[in-house]
């Protein structure tokens, strides 16, 4: 289960992370309603596939993303949701939507939205819909040098 591999690469790597249990929850959102955190500290992995190669978009729970953006970034022509035929080949040992932040364990690249750098602490869905983690925002960075970039869309 991706919860045992996240465990298991964070002790690896000297990383301070808490796993906070919680009542099953389908969404970022509501999986930081049910761990009593806020939408804002919460953020979602969404997996994109972009002229065919797939990459890992990280912003907050409560933004949606900006595909013109990422088009612009990667100078892709094409970029778009992978279907969830694809996300389940590329991350089998996570339930459907509790994809983890850390793409680099699924060697594809990770874009963060610039606006995720603002907490001290990163909270996300660890593979599972009953547990999310909190990382601080530094080993976060480090462990998965991620492209830092706008991706969010503005409103």
């Amino acid at each position: 289960m991706a919860v045992e591999r996240l465990v298991s690469f964070l002790n690896q790597n000297g990383t301070d992370f808490r796993t906070i249990r919680h009542d099953p929850a389908y969404s970022s959102l509501s999986s930081a309603k049910a761990a009593h955190i806020s939408g804002r500290e919460m953020v979602k992995s969404v997996l994109l596939k972009a002229d065919g190669s797939y990459l890992l978009v990280v912003l907050p729970s409560t933004e949606k993303i900006d595909f013109h953006r990422i088009k612009e970034i990667t100078g892709s022509l094409s970029v778009s949701l992978a279907d969830e035929e694809e996300v389940e080949s590329i991350f089998p040992d996570c339930s459907p939507g509790a994809i983890p932040p850390l793409g680099n364990l699924y060697h594809m690249p990770v874009i963060t939205d610039s606006d995720v750098l603002e907490k001290k602490d990163l909270f996300f869905e660890a593979g599972s819909h009953r547990e999310i983690m909190r990382l601080h925002m530094n080993d976060f960075l480090k462990l998965t040098h991620p492209r830092i970039a706008t991706v969010h869309r503005d409103f």
